[in-house]
């Protein structure tokens, strides 16, 4: 049976769920990294994606990764921006959706995107651009293993998880001027900075893969009821004994 919204009932409720989840974080001292995770591993669940990244412009206007579902996105995306080439910048500077079909026949279009997107297993694309009224301030990327277009339902709620994105980024910062909203965007950025620096430290402390010590931060964040970034700056910092996250893991087993 197919609900009245045209999306079936299973995920129906996965989007009830995801919205719910992101609304219960915008009403407190939310996490914007945390929130954009869950919301990129969302769209895996909801969408007919097999990954998601979400990048943010940072005050020059250059696109950085903010979020993403897995490691292999994450890399996907960072490519992606070093070789300024790909859906997502496309997104971001049309301010329209972007997307192909079969990445395998894009090599003209995206000479060295496409045939590392398709090395890595993914064989289409779909780049929404996230929006704040008529600014563009970052693209939501879904990739997907199979060659192929969305069709209309999942075009109208990727657009719609896209727009999420954007409240999630800048629902403290909606009504304020251009400066201060410039300056919310970069803390987040830089925020980004320090977790990865903490993924790095810890991934070679403990002798693990990079989204293994991701998780450790953020089960470690969640037990202690602590923002991850202050978490990550922690241990940046030396002031977290990283044997302790060890530790977290060991009792979450």
């Amino acid at each position: 049976m197919i609900s009245p919204t045209g999306i079936g009932p299973t995920r129906e409720a996965q989007v009830i769920r995801t919205f719910l989840e992101l609304a219960d974080t915008l009403v407190a001292d939310y996490d914007i990294i945390d929130s954009l995770t869950v919301l990129a591993a969302r769209c895996v669940e909801i969408l007919d994606a097999a990954a998601t990244g979400i990048l943010l412009a940072d005050a020059d206007g250059r696109l950085r990764l903010i979020a993403a579902s897995s490691e292999q996105a994450r890399l996907l995306e960072l490519f992606q921006l070093q070789n300024d080439e790909g859906p997502c910048m496309e997104a971001f500077a049309s301010g329209r959706a972007v997307g192909h079909v079969d990445l395998a026949a894009a090599v003209e279009r995206w000479t060295r995107f496409a045939p590392y997107a398709v090395g890595a297993g993914y064989r289409s694309v779909y780049a929404i651009p996230l929006r704040l009224r008529g600014d563009i301030i970052g693209a939501l990327n879904l990739f997907r293993c199979e060659p192929g277009s969305l069709d209309d339902d999942d075009v109208g709620l990727a657009q719609a998880l896209a727009d999420l994105a954007s409240i999630t980024i800048l629902q403290a910062a909606a009504a304020t001027e251009a400066r201060q909203r410039e300056d919310q965007l970069q803390h987040a950025l830089d925020s980004r900075v320090i977790v990865e620096q903490a993924k790095g430290m810890l991934a070679e402390h403990a002798h693990i893969d990079m989204p293994a010590a991701f998780d450790r931060i953020r089960t470690r964040a969640r037990n202690t009821n602590t923002k991850l970034t202050d978490i990550a700056a922690s241990i940046v910092g030396g002031e977290l004994d990283l044997n302790a996250l060890t530790a977290d893991s060991t009792r979450n087993r």
